[in-house]
């Protein structure tokens, strides 16, 4: 026994010698564990070639450990509960609002020696929404830049194929309602991002009277305004073919169906994958308005490496890298430099001009850009910031389980039934001939 033990020990010390998961763990100082959603990253052009461009500026070396998450939740249980020690991560803005309510973020170093501070070239629109995630009473002591750096930003709102769905059809959000779209819709399982679009168009009137605004809406969430959200859902279920999460620009983009709620980033991807199958997708945000959303970078309370993530942060906001990423994964960077206005500058493409000044200032009040990526300040004036449930989560969640429970919507209804009759079908005619057997079996015995 003893002699197996030692075995053993020698063993597992000859593992670690060569195992690169022990290595790292015991370099931990030149190690950047990154944690980000899949596909969000140029991989060969960017990721791979942070060490080398860190090397150059610092002189250390560093090696990445790089995971990603499907979900916002996921990612935040295993820093909040399990202290996981990442150090660089990319939530969703209202779980980096989360996380700063819980004290979860760690303040990002911008003190990068001879290296500039490439984080100043954050559109000064999305520093503004950023803020948004400090509470009024910690807004005097504590700025968001200081715990975060935005990263993708886009909108929500609705693909549609033209030849099934006029635009006029779609230009308000009360367009879910009509009848002709019976069994055509797919709406993104997201109870956040549905709830920020409807509450808009459900309490227009007000909003038209100036007796509330789209801010509030949004932010501040209550029994009444997830009550008239669930009624709307309601009377929208018989339109609504199923609730996903990534399938529904697939099936867009393959013409199997005629409107999906989006982000406009997986819109544009599906507006490409259908030109070339000749299918025309185009893409609209209601009238009533709807979210304006944003990823961002942090360095989570458990991280180890805090040098290198702040680096990596920084290196991420340079323009050469945000084009990199930009033409890899289809999202639109937050970077507002000139070298950003010039890349998305195409009047050949787009021969109609947009106002992107809210975005990159007054030289950019008629920039010939894709407006599903960088959309009209007509469209963005009327946008809100998506905000965290807080204490209303369990309502929301409620309220969604109750209009998905009771909503399968008729493609999905009509599959369940036959699935049962054909279920039904079978286990009578096993039945039978289970019967027949023991008839058989009795009557040889017999």
């Amino acid at each position: 026994m003893k002699k197996q033990l030692k075995n053993l020990i020698v063993l597992v010390m000859a593992a670690m010698l060569v195992c690169p998961v022990f290595t790292q763990a015991a370099d931990r100082a030149h190690t950047l564990k990154v944690y980000n959603w899949a596909d969000y990253i140029d991989m060969d052009n960017v990721l791979n070639t942070f060490p080398a461009w860190y090397e150059a500026q610092t002189g250390e070396k560093v090696e990445i450990i790089y995971q990603t998450f499907d979900i916002n939740e996921s990612m935040l249980t295993e820093i909040e509960i399990g202290h996981e020690d990442y150090d660089v991560i990319c939530p969703s803005e209202y779980i980096i609002e989360r996380m700063l309510r819980r004290g979860l973020l760690l303040p990002i170093n911008k003190d990068y020696g001879n290296v500039p501070d490439y984080t100043k070239l954050v559109a000064p629109f999305a520093q503004r929404m950023f803020q948004q995630m400090v509470s009024e009473e910690e807004m005097d002591d504590m700025q968001a830049s200081d715990y975060t750096v935005g990263y993708m930003w886009g909108t929500t709102g609705f693909l549609y194929n033209p030849k099934f769905v006029d635009e006029a059809d779609i230009r308000s959000l009360g367009g879910l309602l009509n009848p002709k779209f019976k069994d055509k819709i797919f709406m993104k399982d997201a109870f956040r991002d549905v709830y920020s679009v409807v509450v808009l168009y459900v309490y227009r009137e007000e909003i038209a009277r100036g007796e509330v605004t789209r801010e509030d809406l949004v932010a501040n969430i209550n029994d009444e305004r997830i009550a008239r959200v669930e009624e709307f859902l309601r009377a929208a279920k018989s339109n609504i073919a199923g609730w996903e999460v990534d399938f529904g620009k697939e099936e867009m983009a393959k013409g199997k169906t005629w409107m999906n709620l989006s982000w406009s980033g997986d819109a544009q991807w599906a507006i490409d994958e259908a030109e070339e199958i000749g299918v025309t997708l185009k893409y609209r945000v209601p009238d009533e308005g709807s979210n304006v959303w944003f990823d961002g970078w942090c360095i989570p309370k458990y991280a180890q490496n805090v040098k290198a993530a702040s680096y990596f942060i920084n290196y991420l906001c340079m323009p050469e890298n945000a084009i990199k990423n930009m033409e890899e994964i289809g999202y639109v960077s937050v970077i507002a430099s000139p070298e950003i206005l010039e890349w998305c500058n195409d009047a050949e493409d787009y021969p109609e001009a947009v106002d992107l000044s809210y975005f990159f200032g007054e030289e950019a009040t008629a920039v010939h850009a894709n407006q599903v990526l960088y959309p009209d300040k007509s469209v963005i004036d009327r946008c809100a910031l998506m905000h965290d449930c807080d204490t209303q989560t369990g309502a929301m969640l409620d309220m969604w389980n109750r209009v998905k429970g009771d909503n399968l919507g008729g493609s999905s209804l009509m599959m369940i039934v036959g699935v049962v009759i054909v279920l039904l079908i079978a286990f009578f005619v096993i039945l039978g001939i289970n019967r027949n057997k023991q008839k058989k079996l009795r009557s040889h015995r017999r």
